[in-house]
């Protein structure tokens, strides 16, 4: 049963893989803000999945943060997602996220919840 409150927490390594130079966002050898929006959206994800009914899943539909300061390759970069309002398939998430530094990003997303078959048969 998906209720306000419920978090999780996502983790992941600075590689040179998740830095700006190599998505294409920046010049500098740093975690990149798709990397950290990605990290995000997957604590929200995470944070939801096991109260959803079988057969559903759910999609992005906004998020709007800062990131506030750099994380450097081979730091531990931590998001935690926390389900701040649900209004029938529209959840809304406060997402921060935090290196050994402090916080490095922070805001709001929110997901949609959707049926997994028929939202990929739209895709076709």
């Amino acid at each position: 049963m998906l209720t306000e409150g419920i978090k999780y927490t996502a983790t992941t390594v600075v590689t040179d893989e998740k830095c700006a130079h190599h998505v294409g966002s920046g010049a500098l050898p740093v975690f990149a803000t798709p990397s950290l929006v990605a990290l995000m959206e997957n604590a929200a994800m995470q944070a939801v999945a096991p109260s959803l009914p079988e057969g559903s899943t759910t999609v992005g539909g906004a998020i709007n943060i800062l990131h506030t300061r750099p994380s450097a390759m081979g730091q531990e970069v931590s998001a935690t997602a926390t389900l701040t309002a649900i209004e029938g398939r529209k959840l809304t998430f406060s997402v921060t996220a935090c290196d050994k530094n402090g916080i490095i990003g922070e805001g709001t997303h929110v997901r949609f919840i959707v049926d997994a078959r028929r939202f990929m048969e739209k895709v076709k």
